[in-house]
């Protein structure tokens, strides 16, 4: 072999490996650019994503206890915890007999009625009805009318087994309870607070609660709700 086709074989070599060695570059910048625009995509979305959604993960309104179970109302020293589903009928029974007392006692600064509006009976309603209202029950909370609402719900429950109160009905009986009407209304339409009212219906499987209405006083359970059991439990030490 002459001296020039062995530098000529050599420097096609020589550019074969460049060309290789330029194509390995290409495809791993590729690889690293189409990974970095993966990730930042990742990124951009999660910053997305956490801009809607709120640090607590959902909505809670004004008046949630620390846990996001339930509402507050009053600031005695003893707590009363009470589970209540709107279109359970022995929970409007408890509610006309203890609403006085419970307003009593929290007027006289001796409970802290911690409500949980639960969502169990929907399947006896064709609208959703236990949902929607426990919903509502927050919207009321942050006008700081959950009792008028309560009030106002159990003194129109509808029955079991059909329709429940439509959003309109619904917003015209919280507006005749005092509750300011635009706001509860766009609040219970957006169904701002759904996610609550699962997460305190969660709550309270999680606890063992299976029925309503549940009263607790002070963390023991009342056998028979009533409130003479009610006003017994809060003046016992």
């Amino acid at each position: 072999m002459s001296k020039r086709v062995a530098r000529e074989r050599a420097a096609r070599a020589a550019r074969e490996r460049m060309a290789r060695q330029r194509r390995r570059r290409r495809t791993v910048w590729g690889s690293v650019a189409a990974v970095s625009a993966l990730v930042l995509a990742g990124v951009v979305g999660w910053v997305v994503v956490s801009a809607q959604k709120p640090a607590d993960g959902f909505p809670v309104p004004a008046t949630a206890t620390t846990d996001r179970t339930g509402l507050t109302v009053g600031s005695g020293p003893t707590k009363v915890e009470i589970y209540l589903d709107y279109l359970c009928p022995a929970c409007r029974a408890f509610e006309q007999d203890a609403a006085a007392t419970i307003e009593r006692l929290v007027a006289d600064q001796r409970i802290t009625v911690v409500y949980h509006p639960v969502a169990i009976l929907d399947r006896y309603s064709t609208n959703g009805y236990s949902s929607r209202s426990a919903a509502g029950a927050g919207c009321a909370a942050d006008a700081g009318k959950l009792s008028e609402y309560t009030k106002a719900l159990y003194g129109n429950q509808p029955a079991e087994g059909g329709a429940g109160h439509t959003d309109d009905q619904l917003i015209d009986l919280a507006a005749g309870a005092g509750v300011p009407r635009e706001p509860f209304g766009q609040c219970l339409r957006d169904r701002r607070y759904a996610d609550f009212v699962a997460g305190v219906t969660d709550a309270m499987a999680a606890r063992g609660v299976n029925g309503t209405p549940t009263v607790f006083v002070n963390g023991r359970q009342l056998p028979n709700p009533s409130a003479t059991t009610l006003e017994a439990a809060v003046q016992q030490p």
